[in-house]
Parts: structure tokens; C-alpha cells; sequence
């Protein structure tokens, strides 16, 4: 079982999620799930231009190394990948890979979204979102205030300066 812990979890440069899943072909492996976060084209009812994200990098870095080896270990994974950028992401582009390789679906599947909801939710890593008005938002890096979200009552403090 390995969760790739030697590798980067913060990326200055574009993430190649189809570079990433080559590397999962295990003989173990019955079910690899990839879950790429891409950046569309409009939120709150406003278009959106792209997005810039920030990360205070050594615990970013350390808490997903720990969310991954949690995983790894809870579904017996075989392999678990989590990749967050950093700096700014275009309009279609990938701001977070995750992927889990184990062996049956379910495990996979759990695994990959109880990684992509802690980092999302515990790893500071801030979103910066820029509209097709000129205006700007700082936002949480999680979708919690959605109504829609399962945690929606969770709430977030950040005193992040422009």
C-alpha cells in the first residue's frame, strides 16, 4: 500500500492528471477512481474568469501526506494520489486531482471523496475567484455554505488579506 508521500502535493505548475493515472497500474488494483477539480466559467450567478489559489505550502504539504495515508490505510488502498495547484488556473483548468486504486469500487470511490472533502475542508489552501465585472472574491476552498453541501452549517474563519 503506498499513498505516494514522496511526491508533491502542491503544484506552481499545471496539473496532468492523465500523467498521474499512468502511473496507477497495479496488479492489485480492481478500481482506480480519478477526480479532477476543474474551474468553470461561472458561480453565484456571476462569470467568472479564473481563479487563483494560495497554500501555506509545509502544512498543506503535511496534512494531505496524513489524509492520505488515513485513507490509505481505513480503505486498505493500494495507491492514493492527491494534487492541489497553486497560483493562478484558467477557465477549464485543473485545481485539484485526486486518485484512489484499490481493490473493488466501493473502497476506491469512499476513499477518493473522503480525501477530496478533508483537503477541502482542513487544508489551507485559499481561492481566489475573479469575475468577468472586475471584481474579485476570496472564498473558502470548500463548497460548505452551499445549501446543497451536506456540512453546510460549517463555517470558516480566515483573516487572509488582499
Amino acid at each position: 500500500m503506498t499513498s505516494n508521500n514522496k511526491m508533491k502535493h502542491i503544484s506552481h505548475t499545471p496539473i496532468y492528471y492523465a500523467d498521474l493515472f499512468s502511473d496507477f497500474r497495479d496488479p492489485n488494483s480492481g478500481a482506480v477512481v480519478l477526480f479532477s477539480g476543474e474551474v468553470r466559467d461561472n458561480n453565484k450567478g456571476k462569470a467568472v474568469t479564473h481563479l487563483e489559489y494560495e497554500a501555506y505550502e509545509p502544512m498543506a504539504e503535511k496534512m494531505i501526506t496524513e489524509i492520505l495515508e488515513t485513507a490509505t490505510l481505513k480503505w486498505q488502498l493500494n495507491k492514493a494520489v492527491c494534487v492541489h495547484r497553486v497560483g493562478p488556473v484558467s477557465i477549464c483548468g485543473c485545481a485539484i486531482v485526486v486518485i484512489t486504486g484499490s481493490g473493488h469500487r466501493a473502497a476506491a470511490y469512499e476513499a477518493n471523496r473522503y480525501i477530496i472533502d478533508r483537503v477541502k475542508n482542513e487544508v489551507p489552501i485559499w481561492k481566489h475567484e475573479f469575475f468577468a465585472d472586475g471584481t474579485s472574491e476570496w472564498g473558502q476552498n470548500c463548497d460548505c455554505s452551499s445549501p446543497s453541501h451536506p456540512d453546510h452549517q460549517h463555517k470558516h474563519e480566515h483573516n487572509h488579506a488582499e
